[in-house]
C-alpha cells in the first residue's frame, strides 16, 4: 500500500512537473516576446532621442567624461611616477613660460623707455609749439599794427591831397579872377 501510494504520489508528483514545466515555457515565451517588444521600444526611443539635440550634447558630454576619466587616471599614474613624461612637460612648459615671461617684461622696460622717450618729445614739442604760437602772435599782431599805421596814413594823405585839391582849386579861381 505504501508502494502504491508512493507511486501515484510518484506520478502526481510528475503531473505536477510537467505542468509546472509547460507553465515555464509559456511563461518564457511570454518572456521573450515581452523582452524583444522591449528592446524594440528601447531601440526605437534611442533612435528617436538621437533626434534631440540635447541628448545628442548629452552623448556627446558622456563620452568627453569616459575620456576625461582615462585621462586623469593616465595623469594620475603618471603624477606617481617621478620619472614620467608629464612631469618632464610640466616641468618644460613652466621653463618656456618663464622665459616668455622674461621676454614681455623685457618688452614692457623697452616699450616703457619708448613712451618716456615719446612723452619727453611731446612735451618739447608742445613748448616748441607754444614759443611759435607766441612769436606768430606777436607778429600777427605788429602786422596789424602796421596796417592800422598804413591805413591812418593813407586817410591822412587822402585828407591832404584833398585840402590841397581844395587849394588848388581856390588858387585856380583866384588866378582866373585876376585874368
Amino acid at each position: 500500500m505504501q508502494i502504491k501510494s508512493l507511486h501515484t504520489e510518484n506520478i502526481k508528483l510528475k503531473f505536477d512537473i510537467e505542468a509546472t514545466q509547460e507553465d515555464f515555457e509559456e511563461r518564457m515565451i511570454r518572456y521573450n516576446e515581452y523582452y524583444a517588444k522591449i528592446k524594440v521600444y528601447k531601440e526605437s526611443l534611442k533612435e528617436e532621442e538621437s533626434k534631440w539635440s540635447f541628448m545628442t550634447e548629452l552623448h556627446a558630454k558622456r563620452e568627453l567624461v569616459k575620456k576625461l576619466k582615462i585621462m586623469k587616471e593616465e595623469l594620475r599614474q603618471d603624477l606617481q611616477n617621478p620619472e614620467g613624461n608629464r612631469i618632464k612637460q610640466v616641468q618644460e612648459d613652466i621653463s618656456r613660460l618663464k622665459n616668455n615671461i622674461i621676454t614681455i617684461k623685457e618688452s614692457i622696460i623697452e616699450k616703457a623707455c619708448f613712451l618716456e622717450e615719446e612723452r619727453k618729445t611731446h612735451e618739447k614739442l608742445r613748448k616748441e609749439i607754444e614759443v611759435q604760437h607766441k612769436r606768430y602772435g606777436a607778429i600777427l599782431k605788429r602786422l596789424h599794427c602796421q596796417v592800422n599805421k598804413l591805413q591812418s596814413n593813407r586817410r591822412w594823405w587822402e585828407w591832404n591831397i584833398q585840402q590841397l585839391e581844395k587849394t588848388a582849386a581856390k588858387l585856380r579861381r583866384c588866378i582866373a579872377m585876376k585874368e
